[in-house]
């Protein structure tokens, strides 16, 4: 029963902005360069992706509530993309349904914590210049793009 009123919660995209705004407090404050919506060569699109000083990817999928994690089939392409993953969800949220094997982050508006520290899984030296690369030009697109008209 949960399940079906689960999957008729409306996904909110309000919480999932506020989420995502505490996740990336939380990188800085720690001395992660983080950029959101990061899109991976495989096509997918993570919510928070960050380096460190040495080079390790972090990706973070933020969840606003529960239905938005019971639709979600794509985290595990997101895997071969970094070196640690994280799930991030508000204090509400059920997290004996989030797999055990990876990273939870507690967030709201304000900041987070990690909870639970993700499972290191180092990069192959290919697969980490290209995330890199792909990354930095990420960054510099947005930090030199034309703002949008209204």
């Amino acid at each position: 029963m949960q399940n079906i009123l689960s999957a008729l919660e409306p996904a909110r995209p309000d919480r999932t902005t506020a989420l995502t705004r505490g996740v990336t407090r939380l990188f800085l404050d720690m001395g992660l360069s983080p950029l959101c919506e990061f899109r991976l060569a495989n096509g997918r699109r993570a919510d928070v992706a960050a380096l460190d000083r040495r080079g390790r990817v972090t990706i973070v999928e933020v969840k606003s509530c529960r239905a938005d994690f019971d639709v979600d089939e794509k985290w595990p392409d997101y895997l071969e993309f970094c070196d640690r993953y994280y799930f991030a969800v508000d204090p509400n949220f059920p997290r004996d349904v989030l797999p055990s094997a990876e990273g939870l982050i507690i967030a709201d508006e304000y900041g987070a914590v990690i909870s639970r520290i993700a499972e290191e899984r180092p990069l192959a030296a290919a697969r980490r210049k290209a995330v890199t690369l792909r990354f930095a030009r990420q960054a510099a697109l947005r930090a030199f793009a034309p703002p949008l008209s209204a």
